[in-house]
C-alpha cells in the first residue's frame, strides 16, 4: 500500500498531452499471456463474452467514484475527489487497461545509467501514443516514498478495434438456438424422472449460485473484421472485449514498440525495459477487492470468484468455469478444468486402493502370507542365519530380523494388488479418453478450434530474427530462421540437458554411497537402539537427503530479490528454480517461432529433466538394486567407492518396503513443501512488502489506489501455470 499526498494534477508523457491520438502501425501482432503482476499466472483469453451484469457494474463504479467517502480519514485524495478503488482515469470515463510502474530519484547527481533509462522510457512512452494508447501519469509526489511513477494506459476502442482485427480476436454474430423435443411419458419414463428428480436435488447442494453467476450466453463468433458495430454484438463498447483481451492487445503494442533511435534489434519490447529496470513493473489492475464488497454495492467478477468458488468451504462446489474464463482467460479455465475432471476421477482408484489395503491388513496371518510368516517365524524358518549386510563392519543376523519389513511388504504386494495393478491401466486409458471428449467439447463451446492455426509469430522470434523469407502461402516477407542455425542451437541445448541429467544421476549415485556407508558406520559403532533399527534408519535417511536433492534442483535457491521500495537489494529466499532458469534460458536461445512451439520445447525440457530428477532413485531400487551383487567378501567391491554399489544389496523380504517408504516421503514431502510455497509464502511475501512500504509511507492518511494496492502482489512468473500442469502430472505418474 503505496501514496503521499501531492496537489500536482497528472502530467503528461515526454511533452505530448495525454490522450494523444495517432494511427496503428502495420507491426504484426500475436498471442501471449498475462498475469497479475509481470507477465505470467494468468492466461489472457481470446474469445469475448457477454455479461448482463458488467455494464451494471461499471456505471455503478463509476457513480461511487463521484461519491463522498465520509468514514474515510480525511486525505489528500478525499480533496481531490479520488475513489481508492475505481478502475478508472480521473475524468471517470476510461477504464485503466494496464499499468507502468518506474522510480525517480532527484536527490544528488543522476548517473548516466539513469539519463539513459529516462530517455528510453520518454522515447518508449511517445512511441506507444503514436500507438494509439492514452496515459496518465501519477506523479511520484503522490507516492509513499515521492519517486515511484504509476504510468495509467487506456486503449480506445478505435485502437482496440483495429488490432483486434489483426489479432483474430473473435466476437459474437449469433446467438445459439436450441429447439428441445418433449418424447412420450410412460410409466417407466415417469419413473426413471423421478429417481432423476431426486438425484438433481441432491447434486444441487454442489452448484454455485446461479444468481449471482449467470450462465454463459452462447453465440456464434468470428473474426473481427472492419467496424465491429456494425457486424457484431455489440452491446457496448466498454464491454465487448473482456479485460483480458483488452490487456492482450495492450501487451502486443508495449511488447513490439521500440524505445530508442536506432534500429537495433534488441532495443524493442516491454520486456527488455523490465529486465533492466527501466521500469519496475508492468501489470493490469484487478477488479476491485476480494475480500470485501465494493462500496458502490456491485459485485465484480474477482469477488464473485472468492465468494463461490477461491475459498476452502466452497471445495464440494461445481467450479463456475464460465466465470474463470471471463476473468483469468481460456488457459486458467482449461487448467481448472482438468484439475477438476483429474480430482473426480480419482475418487475409484483411491477407492480401489484403500480395499486392496485394507485387504492386506486384514489378510497378514491368514494362509496366503506364508512367506511373512516363514520370516516372522523365530522358532522356524526365521533362525536362518545371513551374511552381513556390509563388508567387515557389519554381523551375522538372523532372518526373523526382517520381519518388519516383511509386513510392510505385504501391506503393498498382496494378492489384491493384482486385480489393483490391472484396475490402474484401465483407469489411465479411461482418463485419457474421457478427458479428450471434455476437452473437445470444451474446445468448441469455447471457440478454440483455430487457435493454433491463427497464431502469430512471438514478439521476441519477431524482433531478433534476422533473415526474411518469402512466405509460401501468403506470399509476404516473414522474418525466418534457417535450418541449420536451428540444428546448431538445438545441438547445444540438448548437450545442457543431457548435462544436467548427468547431474541428476551423480546425485543418486551419491545417495547410494552414503546408505553403505551409514549402515557401515552404524554397525561399528552406533548404539544397541541404532543397530536393531539400523535398515529403517538407513532408508528414511537416504530418502530424506533423496528429496531435499530433489528440491535443490527444481525449487528452491537462495538468491538476491529486488524490493521496488527500495533502491537496495536485500538477501531473501525465493522459488528460484534452478533447472527451470536454465530450460528457460535454452528454449530463449532456441527461440522458437510461436508461443505453442516455445512452450513445446521448454515442455520437453522440463519433463526430461524432472522426469530423472523425480524417478531415478525410484527406478534403481525398483530394478538395479541388488542385482550387481556376486558374493559376500568380494574384492572387486573393496578397490573404490565406486565399485562399493556392488554391496548395495535389498533386505531379504525385498525391496519394495524400501521403495514404498522412498515414494511416500518423496510424495508426502514435495507436497508439503508446495503447498507452503503456494500458500504460505505468497502471503508471507505479500505482507512483507505491505510493511515495508508501510513502514516507508510518509503520509499516515494517504489512501491506496487499486494500481497500488496491486503494485504489493507477489509474481506469479512468467510459466506459473506451466509448473502446476507439472506438479499435477507428476503425482498422476507416481498413482499410475
Amino acid at each position: 500500500l503505496l501514496g503521499l499526498t501531492s496537489d500536482r494534477d497528472p502530467t503528461s508523457v515526454g511533452g505530448i498531452g495525454t490522450g494523444t491520438h495517432s494511427s496503428l502501425s502495420d507491426q504484426p501482432t500475436g498471442g501471449t499471456t498475462q498475469g497479475g503482476q509481470g507477465f505470467g499466472g494468468t492466461s489472457v483469453d481470446k474469445n469475448s463474452s457477454l455479461g448482463k451484469g458488467s455494464l451494471r457494474n461499471l456505471l455503478k463504479l463509476r457513480k461511487a467514484s463521484d461519491q463522498s467517502q465520509d468514514t474515510r480519514r480525511s486525505s489528500q485524495q478525499d480533496k481531490e475527489g479520488l475513489d481508492p478503488e475505481s478502475l478508472m482515469f480521473r475524468d471517470g470515463r476510461r477504464k485503466i487497461d494496464m499499468v507502468l510502474c518506474y522510480e525517480e530519484d532527484d536527490q544528488g547527481v543522476m548517473t548516466e545509467l539513469e539519463a539513459l533509462k529516462r530517455h528510453q522510457r520518454k522515447l518508449f512512452q511517445e512511441n506507444l501514443i503514436r500507438e494509439g494508447l492514452e496515459f496518465e501519469v501519477e506523479d511520484k509526489a503522490q507516492a509513499f516514498d515521492g519517486k515511484t511513477y504509476f504510468v495509467k494506459i487506456h486503449i480506445p476502442w478505435r485502437t482496440e478495434s483495429r488490432y483486434a482485427e489483426v489479432m483474430n480476436l473473435k466476437l459474437p454474430v449469433k446467438r445459439f438456438i436450441t429447439i428441445s423435443v418433449k418424447e412420450e411419458e410412460t410409466a417407466l419414463r415417469r419413473q426413471q424422472n423421478k429417481i432423476l428428480n431426486y438425484w438433481n436435488r441432491f447434486m444441487s447442494m454442489t452448484e454455485y449460485n446461479h444468481e449471482r453467476i449467470e450462465k454463459e450466453p452462447s453465440f456464434y463468433s468470428a473474426t473481427a473484421n472492419g467496424n465491429p458495430e456494425e457486424q457484431f454484438i455489440v452491446k457496448d463498447r466498454c464491454t465487448s472485449y473482456t479485460s483480458a483481451q483488452r490487456s492482450l492487445i495492450v501487451m502486443q503494442i508495449l511488447m513490439r514498440t521500440r524505445f530508442d533511435e536506432t534500429e537495433k534489434v534488441n532495443n524493442v519490447g516491454i520486456r527488455r525495459l523490465l529486465n533492466d529496470g527501466t521500469y519496475l513493473a508492468c501489470f493490469p489492475l484487478h477488479e476491485g477487492r476480494y475480500d470485501k464488497d465494493h462500496s458502490s454495492g456491485a459485485l465484480f467478477d474477482r469477488r464473485l470468484l472468492y465468494l463461490e468458488w477461491a475459498r476452502p468451504i466452497k471445495w464440494y462446489k461445481k467450479q463456475p468455469l464460465c466465470l474463470v474464463r471471463k476473468y483469468f482467460g481460456d488457459k486458467i479455465a482449461l487448467y481448472f478444468s482438468w484439475l477438476g475432471f483429474y480430482t473426480k476421477m480419482l475418487y475409484a482408484p483411491a477407492i480401489v486402493g484403500l480395499f486392496c489395503f485394507l485387504y492386506g491388513l486384514a489378510t497378514m496371518d491368514s494362509s496366503d502370507n506364508i512367506p511373512t510368516k516363514e520370516i516372522c517365524d523365530e522358532n522356524g524358518p526365521g533362525k536362518t542365519m545371513l551374511c552381513p549386510l556390509c563388508d567387515r563392519a557389519c554381523s551375522y543376523q538372523q532372518l526373523h530380523e526382517s520381519c518388519f519389513f516383511a509386513q510392510l511388504t505385504y501391506l503393498f504386494d498382496n494378492p489384491s494388488t493384482v486385480f489393483f495393478a490391472i484396475f490402474m491401466s484401465f483407469w489411465a486409458t479411461t482418463f485419457l479418453e474421457l478427458w479428450k471428449r471434455k476437452q473437445s467439447v470444451l474446445v468448441w463451446e469455447w471457440d478454440l478450434q483455430n487457435i493454433e492455426n491463427e497464431e502469430d509469430m512471438r514478439p521476441e522470434f519477431e524482433t531478433t530474427v534476422k533473415t526474411f523469407r518469402i512466405n509460401p502461402v501468403t506470399r509476404e516477407k516473414e522474418p525466418y530462421m534457417p535450418t541449420w542455425t536451428r540444428a546448431v542451437r538445438f545441438v547445444a541445448t540438448s548437450s545442457a540437458v543431457l548435462f544436467m541429467i548427468s547431474v541428476v544421476l551423480g546425485a543418486v549415485l551419491g545417495t547410494i554411497i552414503y546408505r553403505i556407508s551409514l549402515v557401515s558406520v552404524i554397525y561399528s559403532g552406533g548404539g544397541s537402539f541404532f543397530r536393531t533399527h539400523a535398515k529403517l534408519f538407513t532408508t528414511m535417511t537416504a530418502a530424506l537427503i533423496n528429496l531435499i536433492i530433489i528440491m535443490l534442483l527444481t525449487r528452491v535457491s537462495a538468491s538476491y530479490f529486488y524490493y521496488p521500495a527500495k533502491i537496495t537489494y536485500s538477501y531473501d529466499l525465493q522459488t528460484e528454480q534452478i533447472y527451470h532458469k536454465l530450460a528457460l534460458y535454452l528454449t530463449n536461445m532456441e527461440n522458437p517461432r510461436t508461443q505453442t512451439e516455445y512452450e513445446d520445447s521448454y515442455t520437453v525440457k522440463i519433463f526430461v529433466f524432472e522426469f530423472m530428477n523425480f524417478y531415478s532413485s525410484l527406478i534403481y531400487i525398483a530394478f538395479f538394486k541388488g542385482r550387481f551383487y556376486d558374493y559376500p567378501g568380494d574384492d572387486v567391491a573393496r578397490k573404490s567407492e565406486f565399485l562399493r554399489l556392488k554391496g548395495d544389496i535389498c533386505d531379504p523380504a525385498g525391496c519394495l518396503s524400501e521403495l514404498c517408504i522412498q515414494l511416500a516421503i518423496i510424495m508426502v514431502g514435495k507436497q508439503c513443501w508446495n503447498n507452503f510455497m503456494e500458500y504460505f509464502f505468497p502471503a508471507f511475501y505479500n505482507w512483507w512488502r505491505r510493511r515495508k512500504h508501510k513502514q516507508l509511507t510518509k503520509d499516515e492518511t494517504h489512501l491506496h489506489m487499486a494500481w497500488e494496492q496491486d503494485y504489493h502482489l507477489q509474481d506469479p512468473g512468467k510459466l506459473a501455470l506451466f509448473d502446476e500442469y507439472l506438479e499435477m502430472s507428476a503425482y498422476r505418474r507416481a498413482c499410475v
